[in-house]
């Protein structure tokens, strides 16, 4: 029987408003073709993207640096079969490489050092035979994917510290499907069929040897595609019929050293009754893609000041966005083919907290009535323990 649930959210005095895309953000093509480019990924200045190259009939990964916009294209990696679903951190890309040998094929997930542009160095991550390794993400040294087969995938990584010698390491192998992990630093989520729907769960990994899991959200119906940066998981939610984006704050759940499924504390990024989904983070903006004006758009959310923002809004569907920095890339049908454009965001939208305020308790970067207001409502209340230690000062 799935756990008792329970969907808190954070109630803000100050009201969320609005804002529509800024004139200063200027739009544009990262590799301007006639070839279909798919889900794109990002990591400060490299831009990667599968695609699929007629000439050729089959997915090659694409790898841009947008530090030379003349001529942003830097490595192309191919092979005669498939390879996809990139994923980027600093100069390490990883994919999904669908191997033939000995006239059967299957998935495995690769990786190649971009450091040396002219000569990048590829090298295996898991390539384990008759066995599909899917969906890999990558943050600092470890590499994570969807291992197994389907109605049975579990959740592996690897530490490739050492590119020659990949440590391979088992996150979690429940039954049923364990599918799209990410990860930032040692914790890694992912979403999960075991109790009959989609949930949420996480793992900490500083202990390769024994994943420390635990349940992000167990709320009913379908809760899919995680990202996570720093505490903060989002994903897409249809708990109200329809896709919403949520997230929960990991904090509590870490501090605590994962003792406690119940600590993360879920919250609302944006509900209404439009679709929205593939969300993705950096710091503290959620970007993802909205259907709320009849057409696929590009929206985002600023966590610090609560803000929502029009990214896009072009009459085509722009789908799929990752953001890294102020930087977000996304799949575009605008010129009748999917294409990676991408646009730099700027000004208050996308304002950051220099540093935390003492009086600011509602962790919004400002000090004002709202905090006053949370502090009186508290006022002259003490939680010491024992209870007659509040009567002693």
């Amino acid at each position: 029987m799935k756990p008792t649930t329970f969907i808190f959210v954070l109630f803000i005095t100050a009201m969320s408003v609005l804002a529509p895309a800024a004139e200063s953000w200027k739009e544009f093509a990262v590799w301007p073709s006639t070839d279909d480019q798919e889900l794109p990924d990002i990591y400060g200045d490299i831009i990667v993207w599968q695609q699929f190259v007629a000439e050729y009939a089959d997915y090659d990964i694409y790898v841009a640096d947008t530090n030379n916009p003349d001529d942003p294209l830097v490595i192309i990696i191919g092979e005669d079969s498939d390879q996809m679903y990139p994923a980027v951190f600093e100069n390490i890309v990883v994919w999904q490489d669908y191997i033939v040998e000995d006239g059967s094929g299957d998935w495995d997930i690769w990786a190649s050092d971009i450091t040396d542009r002219q000569q990048p160095v590829k090298f295996p991550v898991s390539k384990i035979s008759a066995n599909d390794e899917q969906s890999p993400a990558i943050h600092g040294n470890i590499v994570v994917w969807q291992d197994g087969v389907e109605g049975d995938y579990n959740i592996f990584g690897a530490d490739i510290t050492d590119p020659n010698k990949p440590a391979e390491f088992a996150v979690v192998d429940f039954e049923h499907d364990q599918q799209r992990p990410a990860i930032y630093r040692n914790t890694i989520v992912w979403q999960d069929s075991y109790y009959g729907d989609e949930d949420i769960f996480a793992a900490d990994v500083w202990m390769r040897n024994k994943p420390a899991e635990f349940g992000v959200t167990l709320a009913d119906f379908d809760q899919q595609r995680p990202v996570i940066w720093g505490d903060t998981v989002v994903w897409a939610d249809n708990y109200f019929g329809d896709m919403d984006i949520y997230a929960a704050d990991l904090s509590p759940t870490l501090n605590a050293g994962a003792s406690d499924p119940n600590n993360p504390v879920e919250f609302a990024i944006v509900n209404n009754e439009a679709e929205q989904m593939s969300p993705d983070i950096d710091g503290n903006i959620v970007v993802w893609q909205d259907n709320r004006n009849g057409d696929w758009d590009i929206y985002g959310y600023n966590l610090t000041t609560r803000q929502e923002f029009q990214i896009t809004d072009n009459p085509h569907d722009q789908t799929n966005p990752a953001i890294s920095d102020n930087t977000v890339v996304w799949e575009d049908s605008r010129d009748g083919n999917l294409q990676i454009f991408a646009i730099v965001l700027d000004g208050p939208e996308v304002a950051r907290c220099k540093s935390k305020l003492a009086g600011d308790i509602n962790g919004d970067c400002k000090v004002d009535f709202d905090d006053q207001a949370i502090m009186l409502s508290q006022w002259l209340e003490c939680n010491l323990e024992p209870e007659e230690a509040c009567l002693s000062f």
